[in-house]
């Protein structure tokens, strides 16, 4: 029956309890189950025109909530079980030895040097051999991605050795990673990320030395550069593929060479000796040794050359405590400022050269900067230099796609977004830049005295 028709003789029927009134909800709630009556009858007569429909799988599953304590232990569980699963399909070092052993046996001369070659048809007869664990590392695609320019078609052993470590490498790292995943959906919190690094720690080497009340400080350390480069809009988590595909994982993991140069050391963030240079620098700053630091004491990092305006912009912008910046963002600060040419530090000064948060730099900010530097030559005596010169200098180096105001990208894309924010908040650093020909020569000419000597 249409349901037209049951709503008209519905009307039309007269109130058998004439003296009995319903109220407003009782006719609501009577209308709404009328309607959800008639309307299920209605979508249930229609015939769906795409049978697929009816087989599409279930591709969303809630995750247990805090309450449903059996639900969540039991995914706990099921992912242990599902890693442990994936660990036993990994190459141990025995399988890795036998490997090694079975593409020396079958290598194709003549030996390129000292190098070892194997050809597609004895390639094939070792993936044979391996076992089912190497299956994956013997196809077509891996020999044509590591078949170079051998005359002959070969492969070297060597760099074929490499590639299958470095895939076992990753899936045990990913394994690793993926243990201390809490909501076990791929990302790492930052407590996860701590906890992951806390008990690396025993197992480098280089941070034999490291006295245990100063790991929390290390910890940190370490932690501020996961987050501050892979997770730019400050989210709180990390996916665990952005750290399997960034260098930061082998910068740690290199602490466990025990003859580690000292010139590496310096240079990796995650020393012991650079760790301890950082929050040492953070001690020295701290004056009144309160643990914080105030604009006052940062004004003395580095040269002690920035500018007043650029330091307001960051306390007006960065989490602070009481106007005071604690060592986590103090590790922020110092990060952008040792690495002004990648991306995440860019964004980080941009954001603070940004006054009139428009997404974009324009005359007006540059001169709101500079104007500091100027009066900064001032008190130090130097020559005043012409805003409109620096100005131009500035959006010819970075080309922006409007000619009037430079956004983030442009600065990233120009090369020159290091040069351009040093230029603006740091007087040493506009200092080095205007002098950098006569720095030049002065190089040269110091040189060629020791070539004469």
């Amino acid at each position: 029956m249409d349901w037209k028709e049951v709503l008209r003789r519905r009307l039309a029927t007269p109130n058998t309890r004439p003296n009995k009134k319903k109220s407003e909800q009782e006719l609501k709630d009577e209308e709404m189950d009328l309607f959800t009556k008639y309307y299920s009858e209605w979508k249930g007569g229609r015939k769906n025109t795409n049978e697929f429909y009816k087989t599409i799988p279930r591709f969303y599953y809630r995750l247990p909530a805090e309450d449903e304590v059996l639900l969540q232990k039991l995914r706990e569980e099921s992912r242990a079980v599902f890693l442990q699963r994936k660990s036993r399909e990994l190459l141990d070092n025995e399988e890795l030895q036998n490997l090694w052993f079975l593409l020396d046996k079958h290598q194709t001369p003549p030996m390129i040097g000292e190098e070892a070659m194997i050809n597609y048809e004895n390639f094939l007869k070792v993936g044979e051999k391996a076992g089912a664990k190497c299956k994956q590392f013997f196809t077509a695609k891996v020999f044509a991605k590591l078949l170079h320019t051998d005359s002959y078609g070969r492969i070297s052993i060597m760099q074929f050795f490499n590639y299958v470590m470095r895939k076992v490498w990753l899936h045990q790292t990913r394994i690793g990673l993926s243990l201390y995943d809490v909501a076990g959906q791929g990302y790492l919190r930052e407590s996860d990320l701590e906890n992951y690094i806390l008990e690396l720690i025993p197992t480098l080497p280089q941070l034999d030395g490291l006295e245990k009340s100063f790991y929390s400080f290390y910890v940190c350390t370490a932690v501020r550069k996961f987050f501050f480069f892979l997770d730019p809009l400050r989210t709180g988590k990390i996916k665990i593929q952005d750290i399997l595909a960034c260098s930061f994982l082998d910068d740690l993991l290199e602490l466990r060479d025990e003859e580690l140069s000292k010139e590496s050391q310096e240079t990796n963030w995650f020393s012991a000796p650079s760790a301890l240079r950082v929050y040492g620098q953070y001690l020295n700053l701290d004056k009144d040794h309160n643990g914080m630091l105030s604009k006052e004491e940062l004004s003395r990092y580095g040269t002690a050359t920035m500018t007043n305006v650029f330091l307001d912009r960051v306390f007006q912008e960065c989490l602070t405590y009481d106007g005071e910046m604690d060592y986590k963002t103090y590790l922020d600060f110092v990060l952008a400022l040792e690495n002004r040419k990648e991306p995440a530090a860019l964004q980080y000064i941009f954001k603070l050269l940004d006054i009139e948060n428009k997404g974009y730099l324009n005359v007006f900010s540059l001169n709101y900067f500079f104007r500091a530097i100027q009066e900064l030559m001032k008190i130090h005596g130097q020559d005043p230099v012409s805003f409109q010169d620096v100005k131009d200098e500035i959006f010819d180096m970075v080309k922006p796609k409007d000619p009037l105001k430079i956004s983030l990208q442009d600065l990233i894309n120009s090369n020159q977004g290091d040069t351009v924010t040093t230029i603006l908040i740091d007087l040493n650093g506009f200092w080095t830049y205007e002098n950098r020909e006569a720095l030049v020569a002065n190089d040269s000419e110091n040189s060629t005295d020791l070539d004469d000597t």
